[in-house]
């Protein structure tokens, strides 16, 4: 390979993984079975194609709507426990919801340079959040 990725500063162990997954199962699962009388997801999966679409919409659009987007948040949700959402009424969810700065333009940089510090990445709220991830069959995994 002529150009390879570098390699992320944050990736972790397998067996560091199996044990937040493990940990999660046995703390936080079990509460939430309980609560929705059901098994409950653990995990959520995405499609590399979906991935991308959608970290191609935001940039895309996040410029449009006059931001660089710089990454993406994820949030864990529970679906409205009612029969729209089906199967996932009263389950987990994760969604992911688009973060970055407004752009400014070099003159309004330049005009307020002594007045304002380097913005904050925030959550971008003129950008959609993506769900629906499968959460497989049985909804619980482990890893």
């Amino acid at each position: 390979m002529k150009n390879p990725p570098a390699k992320p500063s944050q990736l972790i162990t397998k067996e560091f993984a199996k044990q937040l997954n493990q940990n999660y199962n046995k703390t936080r699962a079990g509460l939430a079975a309980k609560a929705a009388k059901k098994e409950d997801a653990n995990a959520i999966w995405y499609s590399l194609e979906e991935l991308e679409n959608y970290i191609h919409y935001i940039k895309t659009q996040g410029l449009e709507d006059g931001y660089t987007v710089d990454g993406i948040r994820f949030y864990f949700g529970v679906y409205p426990n009612d029969e729209k959402h089906g199967e996932k009424a009263g389950l987990t969810t994760l969604f992911l919801v688009p973060t970055g700065k407004k752009t400014v333009t070099s003159i309004a940089k330049v005009q307020s340079f002594a007045l304002v510090q380097e913005q904050t990445s925030s959550d971008v709220e003129t950008l959609s959040p993506m769900n629906y991830g499968n959460i497989g069959r049985p909804p619980s995994l482990t890893y």
